[in-house]
This record gives C-alpha cells, sequence and structure tokens, in this order.
C-alpha cells in the first residue's frame, strides 16, 4: 500500500499547529450564520460547522474517529460551546441532509461512479509514462479537484493505482516482447543460460564493468563488446 504521506492526498496530521488550526479550521461569522440557518441545538450546529471546516480541508466527509481531537475542540471553542458539548448531527437523514448542504455551499458534486471513471482515466493516461504510485495518485487527485467531484477515500485511489498501474505495465510489456520478434526472445532468454567454464550467464558478463585505463586492458574491452554485439 502507498504510504499517504508521499501523496498530495488531503489529510490531518498527526500534530496540528496552532497556525493550521487558525487558517483551515476556524469558521468565520459567514459560516456560523449559515450553519445557524440550518441547525437549531447547539450539538447540530457544532456537527454541522464542524463538517463543513473538515470538508474544506479534506474535499471529503471524514469519518469522526478521523477528526483529531484538537480539531474538534478548537472549532468547540470557536462557537462558545461547554466543553462537554459534543458534535451530534442527530438522525441519519438530517446528516445526509447537512452533507448535501455542504457540497453545494462548496460548489463540489457527489458522483461515485463518475469520480471513479475520471481517477482511471488519469491514471491510466498518466501510467504510460509514469510508474510511480504516488504520481499516479496525484494526477487522478488533480483531476478529481478539477471536476469540482467529493474525493474517493485514499484506499480506494491506491487500489485503482496499483490495478491499473499493473495493467498497463503488462501491456507494456506485451508490445516490448512482441517488437522483439522470434529471434530477439530467444537471445533475451538466453541472458539467463550459464556459459564458458566460468558457469556465468550471458546477463553476469555484461554487467561487467570496465578494468584499469590502460591499452591492454582498452584492447580486451573491445573485443568483449564486440563479443557481446555479434549476431547469434
Amino acid at each position: 500500500m502507498t504510504s499517504i504521506e508521499r501523496t498530495a492526498c488531503p489529510q490531518f496530521k498527526r500534530l496540528t499547529s496552532a497556525r493550521v488550526l487558525h487558517v483551515f479550521f476556524t469558521p468565520t461569522a459567514d459560516e456560523i450564520d449559515w450553519a445557524q440557518e440550518r441547525a437549531r441545538s447547539p450539538q447540530t450546529v457544532f456537527a454541522l460547522v464542524l463538517a463543513l471546516k473538515c470538508f474544506q480541508k479534506m474535499a471529503r466527509f471524514p469519518a469522526r474517529e478521523e477528526i483529531p481531537e484538537v480539531v474538534v475542540d478548537h472549532v468547540r471553542r470557536c462557537l462558545g460551546l461547554a466543553a462537554d458539548v459534543e458534535p451530534d448531527h442527530g438522525a441519519a437523514s438530517t446528516a445526509k441532509w447537512h452533507r448535501k448542504q455542504i457540497r453545494t455551499r462548496q460548489g463540489v458534486t457527489y458522483d461515485k461512479e463518475r469520480a471513479r471513471a475520471i481517477a482511471a482515466e488519469a491514471i491510466i493516461e498518466a501510467a504510460q509514462a509514469k510508474n510511480n504510485p504516488p504520481d499516479l495518485i496525484n494526477v487522478a487527485l488533480e483531476r478529481l479537484i478539477e471536476a469540482s467531484l467529493e474525493l474517493p477515500g485514499f484506499t480506494t485511489l491506491d487500489e485503482m493505482a496499483s490495478t491499473i498501474r499493473a495493467r498497463v505495465n503488462t501491456e507494456i510489456f506485451a508490445q516490448v516482447v512482441e517488437r522483439m520478434g522470434a529471434g530477439g526472445q530467444e537471445r533475451l532468454g538466453a541472458l539467463l543460460t550459464t556459459v564458458g567454464s566460468d558457469g556465468k550467464s550471458l546477463f553476469n558478463r555484461l554487467k561487467k564493468p570496465a578494468q584499469r585505463p590502460t591499452w591492454a586492458e582498452l584492447d580486451a574491452h573491445v573485443k568483449y563488446l564486440d563479443e557481446i554485439d555479434a549476431p547469434w
């Protein structure tokens, strides 16, 4: 599995600084008014504002247990709530409606199938020239953000990148083998066959480094290269 730290995928840091809390998780007066127009109790206002700020940072709705307590406490203080007040959307239907309201405010669409299709297309295209999974995931993230789509979970993108990368590489390898022809394939396979009295394969001989820069060694190396390049 690819390490999320090696990608541009939004995430909560293990240590959240005061600056990050202020910049990303401090609700504005307009955001608080907006939430209070859509929620009644302090718990639901709290839940709605917390979900809004997390979505703005993550481009998705993280599970409650994924949100660091320091972020929860910061939003609670910004709302002037008591320490024992917990965020609570209430009914599942209310939580779903809250997510819809947040997406509308942020101009983001929730469409799992379209998001997966766009991510897959981006990864397939990038995999023709890139082989590093984090690079493939980053390309998919860029396309999804450009399309104003809610981001899938990191695990989903990681699995897609791994699967598509393997398929594209297999296709590339097949093209290389086909272009080599029967003779090239036979010669490539023979690289692993041991030859000579030293019991080494031709592949080992290909890796032989150049020796000291003397005329004798240079002459021996030229003969060695001619032997390697000679047709079979």
